[in-house]
């Protein structure tokens, strides 16, 4: 969807035939009188900010599965860089209680969409209470949005919401329905509704994965036409997975991030890589390569690196990356794959001239 530009966004917000009329400019709207006190939403379950459900602030709960922990980690980035998390989606934030207490308040502050915030008791009661119709600018366009009867007391369900990653992506302006109500049970059918794949989308880059920190023989310096091995212990580099939940919703998904392959970029041209590619695989109990022992010298490693000419006091820059394969499975055997992810690390490597052994 294209962006909103600010006179785009100066549209008119307010109740039905009577009622007072507002300008909401910037994802602002006021009514009655200007503020001068406000009241946040109160926090439900789920991902809080100083007790304000913010646009940018989801509920979902995300918490590591399996996997390594502790020791220094890092989050992996997408190996294709045209593919992006989703950029909006809606969540339940409110029962009608909850709104009740909030609405009712002395001058509530809070967000309908992603990019809409109502200040003012009057919007909040006219149309979650006293059944007014609010209008809504989607899609370039103003519709309007039926009222409800006193919060739909009674009911069972929530009051739906956007939410968005980043509320600066043009594309966040796709989930700006104004808050709005589903049963219990149920899922909105409505344009980017939460779907398993979505919490796993979500969950990509709160995948914490060990960082790479390789072995290496010589460990300080190398030698000119010397192989320098690399290897990884096992265990280190074994899957990591996170659970990604929605709260209220039944929708989960588990995101699993599998180490497949040690990439060596040896920081020049000068140099050779085993193998060739510079890709060593990763076994099945997390090793990769083989150590070093006494006696290697003059061996060609499974992994490592053959540097052809000498640093002369300025390193080379060894960067080592692992690539993760990312697949999920979630809510009522829903499953696929990710792009893959890599995770590295960078460390100087001094080269010099004179021939040596590594035993």
């Amino acid at each position: 969807m294209p962006a909103v530009t600010p006179s785009q966004r100066a549209v008119r917000w307010g109740a039905a035939a009577g009622a007072a009329a507002v300008l909401w400019t910037s994802g602002m709207a006021h009514a009655d009188s200007t503020p001068t006190k406000t009241t946040s939403p109160p926090p439900t379950s789920g991902n809080e900010n100083n007790g304000e459900l913010s646009a940018a602030v989801s509920r979902i709960k995300v918490t590591q599965v399996s996997g390594p922990t502790g020791g220094k980690t890092g989050s992996i980035s997408s190996t294709d860089v045209n593919w992006t998390p989703p950029p909006c989606w809606y969540e339940p934030v409110y029962t009608p209680a909850q709104l009740k207490a909030f609405a009712e308040t002395d001058n509530p502050l809070g967000y309908v969409s992603p990019h809409a915030e109502w200040g003012g008791r009057k919007l909040w009661t006219d149309h979650y209470r006293d059944g007014k119709d609010a209008y809504n600018y989607e899609d370039n366009s103003l519709i309007t949005r039926a009222g409800y009867d006193d919060y739909n007391s009674g009911k069972k369900g929530y009051f739906w919401r956007g939410v968005a990653r980043d509320t600066a992506d043009p594309d966040s302006y796709g989930c700006e329905s104004v808050m709005f109500w589903q049963d219990a049970g149920q899922i909105p059918e409505v344009p980017n509704a939460p779907t398993p794949k979505t919490l796993a989308a979500y969950a990509y880059d709160k995948v914490k994965v060990p960082n790479t920190d390789i072995e290496l023989k010589p460990a300080t310096r190398s030698t000119v036409n010397a192989p320098t091995w690399v290897w990884l212990d096992k265990g280190k580099f074994t899957e990591v997975k996170v659970r990604a939940e929605l709260p209220d919703t039944g929708l989960w998904a588990e995101t699993t991030a599998k180490p497949v392959a040690l990439h060596l970029d040896p920081g020049t041209q000068d140099a050779e890589t085993f193998p060739a590619s510079g890709d060593c695989e990763i076994n099945d109990d997390g090793s990769t390569g083989t150590p070093y022992v006494k006696g290697d010298a003059g061996k060609i490693p499974p992994c490592g690196i053959t540097y052809l000419r000498a640093t002369y006091g300025t390193p080379y820059h060894l960067k080592a990356s692992i690539t993760w394969q990312i697949s999920w499975e979630g809510t009522g055997g829903a499953k696929g794959d990710l792009p893959d992810g890599t995770f590295d690390t960078t460390q100087d490597m001094n080269v010099v001239e004179y021939q040596a052994t590594n035993s």
